[in-house]
């Protein structure tokens, strides 16, 4: 048995002259982790260190990003378009008062992204 866990554990090698090199390979491309995926590996190495280091020791810790990236990105998305609608924000707006229309929509996505800060980063 501790042979069989042994062999479990073994790193392949490859000769490239008259040494020996691990011959080890990165996991496939997942996408990028993205502005979103970032922060959220900040929150888990400062405030899960135990969460985040399963991830890089299982090989996940990227796939995992990518796939908050985009949850993230996609919550964001329908959060403006909420707030859009519920504040009167339109085209309209913006052709009659450029400036208005800029303002209101740097409010709106400021709060939209401390709500997915509040629920998704932060958590």
């Amino acid at each position: 048995m501790n042979n069989e866990r042994e062999s479990d554990l073994t790193i392949p090698y490859v000769k490239v002259g008259d040494y020996y090199f691990p011959n080890l390979s990165l996991p496939p491309d997942v996408g990028d982790i993205g502005f979103w995926g970032r922060r959220r590996r900040e929150f888990l190495r400062e405030h899960r260190p135990v969460t985040f280091n399963q991830l890089v020791l299982s090989g996940e810790l990227f796939k995992y990003l990518a796939l908050f990236n985009q949850e993230a990105t996609e919550r964001l998305e329908s959060l403006i378009q909420a707030m859009k609608g519920t504040q009167g924000i339109t085209e309209e707006l913006k052709g009659r008062d450029q400036m208005a229309w800029v303002g209101a929509m740097n409010n709106i996505r400021a709060c939209a992204e401390e709500i997915v800060y509040a629920e998704l980063v932060y958590v």
